[in-house]
Order: C-alpha cells, then structure tokens, then sequence
C-alpha cells in the first residue's frame, strides 16, 4: 500500500494535534498520574480522529482500515504510552462492540458520544481473579424484569476513574461453557457504581487505571450489546480490534526509541570515540530496525487482510506477540545503551522502557498469543 495525498494529509492533521494540544503536557500529565480526558477527547472528537472507522450517522468519518493505522502510527509520536492508550480505549476497545452488535439506541446514545469526545469509555473486563482466563468473570448481571442488576467487580481499567461508561462483560448464566457471557454498556452515573480505587502503575503513568465495584447496579434492559448468552463471542472479536490497535503504535515506537538512542550514540564519546563507532551497537541496532520494518509489513498484510474481510486472527496474535518482545529488547537494550543516564527517570528511555512493558501483557499475554497461534494451526 502507498500511502495517497489524502491519507498524509491525516497523518499532518494528527501529527500537528500531538505536537500542539498534547506533547507539551505529557510531562505535567505523567506526573499527576492522570490527563484531562474529556478536554482532550472533544477537542479529538471535533477534528474527527476517534471515529476515523465510524458510520458518518453517529459522527464518524466513514473511512477503512488504511486511515485508522496512519492514526495509529502517529499516536505513538506521542511522548509516552499512557495517553495513546487511552485513547484507542476509546477508539478501538470499548466502541467497537457496540458498533458491530448494538441497537440503534446504544449507537446514538454512546457510540455517538464516544465519537463526538462528550463522553470518555472504557472495557471492562479484566477481574481480580480473572484476567488471561475471560471466562473465569464472576461479575454477574440478573435480569429483573426491565433492568439487570449487577453485582461483582472489575479492575485494572484503564480510563477507569474518568469513564461516563463501560463497555462491561458479565456473567449472565450459570451453565458450563462460552454461552453464560452478556456484553452491556453501564453507565457510570447509575447508582451502585463505585471507583473502589485509582491504582498506582510503574507505567503508563498518564493513564487513570481503577478498581471498579458493582453492588445491585440496576442497568436497563436495553443496554445489552447484541444477544444475551453470546458476549463472549462478541468480546473475542472485538479483542482483534484491540490488539490490531497496538500494532501500528508498536512498530512506530520502536522506530522512534531507536532513532532516538542513535542520536545518543553519536553525541556520547567513550574512550576517544563515539559510541555509534562500536559494532556491535550498529549491528545491534541494524537487527532491531529488521525486526521493526518486518513487524510493520506483517501489519500492513494484517490491514489488505482485514479490507478483504478475511479473518486475521492468526496473523494479529503473531503480530501481537512480536509487538511485545520487539519492544522489550529494544527498550531493555536502548537503556543499556545509555549507560546510568537511562535510569534517570527525566530521560525519554526510562519512560519509554516503563510504558512498554505492558505490551506484552495487556490485551492478551505474549503466552495467550502463542496459544491462540497454534490453535488456529491446528495443534
């Protein structure tokens, strides 16, 4: 795919949003553990960036997958992890579900909202006990007549303390197997609700992620997304969104770690010499750009993949796994590189090497991914 006039023009539009509304914050967000999501989001929903994929009906821009990675490429320009992630929560995590299986209210109310930046989401799904295994969930939702009432908790959420909603599964049956699971959008003003408490990471650090409590939560009826009984299917798909959604990032931020340690490389005199003169750096480096281009086409295959409609969980699980420890050599080795300045958290590489960390744990541990790749093959 090469990339056309309109396509860069994206790319300019989201390159400019970054450099103006959000990397002169990031230092001042990381260390208030937290951004002002809502601000941040509706300037993001007037520009059109959280619904690039999105029917124009509910405020989207209607474009394909080649317009979503160029956004996605360029949220990895931003100077640390917590916000991109953030925002492809709200982009590709909690709004896709309810774009492919909710009603035409949820649609209009939250996917719309979502879209337009008036209301911040959030996926809740991880437990205390229940984290890689989805179906060990124990929160439950009991119908009662025209509401569910739920009751349970959910945690590590990331845009958990900000959220107006959550795109929640719950347990809804009692019988073995993967037909017990309901998707809903919970609402966070409802009574019952509690943010039980706002967690403390060692990155990511701009991201609020929370513990979450339900008690006799009353939801309306209408707030199911899709069928009752089938949620966890309809979660197992959207996780493709999801972890589709780092890919981009990934590869781009590991582009930028290493340009960045190059520049180093070439200011730091060691012995009389630059340390870009040694070659097992330069070889060092050579194979992690190989490894990071390799990624990238593997990605955009991914994307003529999903234009075709074909299923690309296989190809986004091998991704996804590369995507995690692509960056963990390469942040662990661009650190070394740096000597005791990369353990100086003022530093790009000690924040950088905090925040990707999580790659290969969120959204499907590299072990889950080597579980799903052999199941696919058939072992």
């Amino acid at each position: 795919m090469v990339f056309t006039k309109e396509h860069e023009e994206v790319r300019r539009a989201v390159r400019t949003f970054i450099d103006r509304e959000i990397n002169p914050h990031v230092d001042r967000w990381e260390e208030e553990e937290q951004a002002p999501l809502h601000d941040l989001f509706k300037k993001m929903g007037d520009l059109g960036f959280l619904g690039i994929r999105y029917d124009p009906a509910y405020g989207g821009q209607g474009l394909d997958y080649w317009y979503e990675t160029v956004f996605l490429e360029e949220l990895a320009r931003i100077d640390c992890g917590g916000i991109p992630m953030a925002i492809a929560v709200q982009t590709n995590m909690a709004t896709p579900a309810i774009d492919e299986f909710g009603s035409e209210h949820l649609k209009e109310t939250y996917l719309k909202g979502a879209v337009d930046g008036r209301l911040v989401a959030a996926i809740a799904v991880t437990e205390p006990d229940a984290g890689s295994d989805v179906a060990a969930i124990r929160t439950t939702a009991r119908r009662e007549g025209d509401h569910y009432v739920l009751n349970g908790s959910k945690t590590y959420i990331t845009n958990g303390t900000q959220a107006d909603f959550l795109t929640l599964l719950a347990r809804t049956g009692d019988a073995p197997g993967y037909h017990s699971f309901s998707l809903f959008v919970v609402p966070t003003d409802l009574p019952g609700f509690t943010v039980s408490r706002k967690l403390k990471k060692i990155g990511m650090r701009s991201s609020d992620t929370a513990e979450l409590f339900f008690d006799d939560m009353k939801i309306p009826a209408e707030n199911l997304i899709g069928t009752e009984g089938e949620g966890f299917i309809h979660q197992m798909m959207q996780f493709q969104h999801e972890r589709f959604s780092v890919l981009p990032m990934a590869y781009t931020a590991a582009r930028k770690i290493i340009m960045e340690t190059v520049d180093h490389l070439k200011q730091r005199v060691v012995f009389g010499k630059p340390l870009i003169s040694r070659q097992v750096l330069r070889h060092r480096i050579a194979q992690w750009l190989a490894e990071t281009e390799s990624l990238q086409q593997l990605t955009y295959h991914i994307v003529r993949m999903k234009m075709d409609r074909r299923d690309v969980t296989r190809e986004v699980s091998m991704a996804k796994l590369l995507a995690g420890q692509l960056l963990s050599s390469v942040t662990d080795g661009c650190l070394q590189m740096y000597g005791g300045m990369g353990l100086m958290e003022e530093t790009r590489i000690s924040r950088a090497f905090r925040d990707t960390r999580l790659m290969a744990i969120g959204g499907g541990a590299n072990e889950i991914m080597c579980e799903i790749i052999t199941k696919t093959l058939g072992f």
